[in-house]
């Protein structure tokens, strides 16, 4: 599948493209007897196989191949309708499919009710001015290209690109790094997903007035999504056992 835009001073295709799983889930599991430690147990092996599978269940591991590659989430209650959202990456995307039935049937269909994503990655990784930073939270930027970059000219939308990419310098100046991007619209509405580890919500709010005041959003419609990363195994806990926010 070739890219929707080309590559810019920030981002470079990625020559090994895989399959990604975007997520977000409400949980549903108020009442008692719907969803207990057996399901949560049964996940977890879920995401245990999966991982010997090859799948990548932390975005941490795919900026640094060293770090644990165990499941995390973002815990997104605090802000957002939904309680949860998570980024993994599969080998194909017969793989990242057939995985999100398996969590389902495992119980997640008990505790969440979800909307699930699956594309492939499109650019690779890049990183902050700071790149050894390991961040506590993350920021998630869904978007789709509007009817004016249908429009715009081939040279129109390469100018647009550049002058985007001033706002991603900034962001990488903000000690973010960025997950490359993923594309979606192999099976969604959204055409992209950016993927960001930042240090606190201030940061994608200091980060994005620098995309507004480059007229980012004139070629898309965004949705933007801020959470603390948190172990999978914390958020999955059956209703009453769930550890605040730090």
């Amino acid at each position: 599948m070739t890219s929707l835009t080309g590559d810019t001073d920030v981002f470079t295709s990625d020559a090994n493209p895989r399959a990604c799983i975007v997520l977000t889930g409400k949980r549903q599991d108020d009442l008692p007897g719907i969803y207990g430690a057996q399901e949560r147990d049964a996940i977890l092996a879920v995401f245990q196989a999966l991982k010997a599978e090859g799948w990548v269940l932390s975005q941490r591991h795919v900026f640094d191949p060293s770090a644990p590659n165990d499941p995390v989430g973002l815990d997104t209650g605090f802000t957002h309708d939904h309680d949860i959202a998570a980024v993994f990456e599969a080998p194909t995307l017969d793989a990242a499919l057939q995985g999100t039935v398996r969590l389902e049937q495992a119980g997640w269909a008990r505790l969440f009710r979800t909307e699930w994503m699956i594309g492939l990655r499109e650019f690779a990784p890049v990183f902050g001015e700071r790149a050894s930073n390991d961040h506590a939270w993350a920021f998630l930027a869904l978007w789709e290209w509007n009817d004016q970059w249908c429009e715009a000219t081939p040279q129109a939308r390469t100018e647009y690109d550049f002058e985007c990419d001033e706002a991603f310098k900034g962001d990488l100046a903000h000690d973010v790094n960025i997950s490359g991007r993923q594309r979606l619209d192999v099976a969604h509405h959204w055409h992209h997903l950016g993927y960001w580890e930042i240090s606190g919500p201030d940061v994608a709010d200091s980060a994005i007035r620098g995309h507004e005041r480059v007229a980012d959003f004139k070629f898309t419609t965004s949705r933007h999504i801020v959470g603390r990363i948190r172990p999978m195994a914390e958020l999955i806990a059956p209703f009453g056992s769930i550890k605040a926010i730090a």
